[in-house]
């Protein structure tokens, strides 16, 4: 892959890092959940002159000249989004998911209103609610996890807390729950308490668009999501919400809690959504759906122990906690052998946020190098010698991993 030469000319240092990162990402497996690899011509969108020019406002609306043809980009990533995800509007500005649902709280909400969302613990996000978040201490949030029995979200349940907490904002969606999300029921919860719905679907975006997961867009008032997971876009947000909301979403990006759009990543965004529009998408996003039921399927057949018993979409969470290593020691163990993943709390956490009993892994990246189940089962048996037999494992699984990541070459 060519780096720009006047980088390494004029930025040694930062020329080295991209290189180094570049080499990282070729050499490692890749299974954060949230991580995934964009095409080349993403990056060539992302990496254009379109980062000089300042476009405040919206298309034929701005607060600077010269936005004509930052217009054009604009409007043709918002017309993708929409025959994408079928939906009555959207405003594609948010710099990221986090942005995007503040966007939501800051059109719909006013400071010390309720909100309602999955407790983090139990998989949900720090901008749902989260106490140490902008969204947990301007508003007052409450929580609903997952039936600790089961590891799946009990609705009945969430309807008893939506009743005595009566939230103006329920929030459905997840940073680290394996199962499908039924949006439908979550929007009879919420009218029957006279809520709104925002469905925030960062982590399963390209699987709804590919008809692998129910679409909130039909039930929610307002859908949320990044663009850089297994939508495979750039890194960035985008709000969809009906029509009659669409103003109030507008004024709540700009110039509610942002300013001016990053016009480089719209452009980005716009080709990764031509990208999921075609056929080869929709197959990539089945293919992500099979190699995690494989690499659960091996872990379990492992003797490894997974939240929920298994996975229903692109990620599982492994629960170790009658391994006898925590999260971050699996972590940084696999960081030796070439393998990222991050720890992570898992129901009726017992450990340090900081520590975790639980690794999350996700299998959108190493889909799009091209792997497929056979390689899933490789990567499951890697992590659980590593499990099993920790620091003596390393040689043998590096160069395993080695062998398989050279078959599989990214951005050559």
């Amino acid at each position: 892959m060519n780096i720009n030469a006047n980088l390494k000319q004029e930025d040694q240092a930062i020329f080295s890092v991209i290189n180094k990162e570049l080499e990282r990402q070729q050499q490692h497996i890749e299974l954060i959940a949230s991580e995934n690899f964009v095409s080349k011509a993403v990056l060539e969108a992302v990496g254009s002159v379109l980062t000089n020019k300042y476009a405040e406002g919206l298309p034929s609306k701005r607060y600077y000249g010269g936005c004509e043809f930052v217009d054009i980009a604009e409007d043709i990533a918002r017309d993708r989004a929409k025959e994408l995800f079928k939906c009555d509007h959207v405003n594609v500005q948010p710099h990221s998911g986090a942005n995007a649902n503040l966007a939501v709280f800051y059109a719909v909400l006013k400071p010390g209103d309720t909100v309602l969302g999955m407790s983090l613990s139990h998989g949900g996000h720090l901008s749902h609610g989260g106490t140490m978040n902008i969204s947990g201490n301007f508003f007052k949030p409450c929580f609903y996890g997952v039936d600790p029995l089961t590891e799946v979200i009990d609705y009945d349940e969430v309807e008893r807390i939506a009743i005595k907490c009566k939230p103006k904002l329920i929030v459905c969606g997840a940073s680290a729950y394996p199962r499908k999300i039924d949006f439908r029921r979550f929007r009879e919860i919420a009218d029957k308490v006279g809520a709104y719905l925002m469905a925030d679907i960062a982590h399963i975006a390209g699987l709804v668009v590919a008809s692998q997961h129910q679409s909130p867009v039909p039930y929610a008032h307002f859908v949320t999501t990044t663009t850089h997971k297994t939508l495979r876009g750039p890194r960035g947000g985008m709000v969809m919400c009906k029509e009659e909301f669409a103003k109030a979403i507008d004024k709540a990006v700009f110039p509610g809690t942002q300013g001016g759009p990053l016009m480089h990543v719209i452009a980005g965004k716009a080709v990764s959504f031509k990208e999921a529009l075609t056929e080869d998408f929709a197959n990539y996003q089945k293919q992500v759906v099979k190699n995690a039921k494989a690499m659960a399927d091996r872990f379990i057949h492992n003797g490894i122990k997974l939240v929920s018993g298994g996975t229903d979409n692109h990620l599982m969470l492994l629960n170790l906690s009658e391994t006898g290593v925590n999260g971050k020691e699996l972590q940084e163990l696999l960081g030796k052998v070439n393998i990222t993943a991050n720890k992570n709390t898992i129901p009726n956490e017992k450990l340090s946020p900081f520590v975790t009993s639980g690794l999350r892994i996700g299998t959108a990246a190493v889909t799009t190098r091209g792997m497929k189940e056979k390689e899933m089962e490789q990567i499951a048996d890697f992590i659980t010698e590593i499990i099993n037999d920790r620091e003596n494992a390393i040689n043998k699984v590096l160069q395993g991993v080695n062998s398989l990541v050279a078959d599989f070459p990214l951005y050559q």
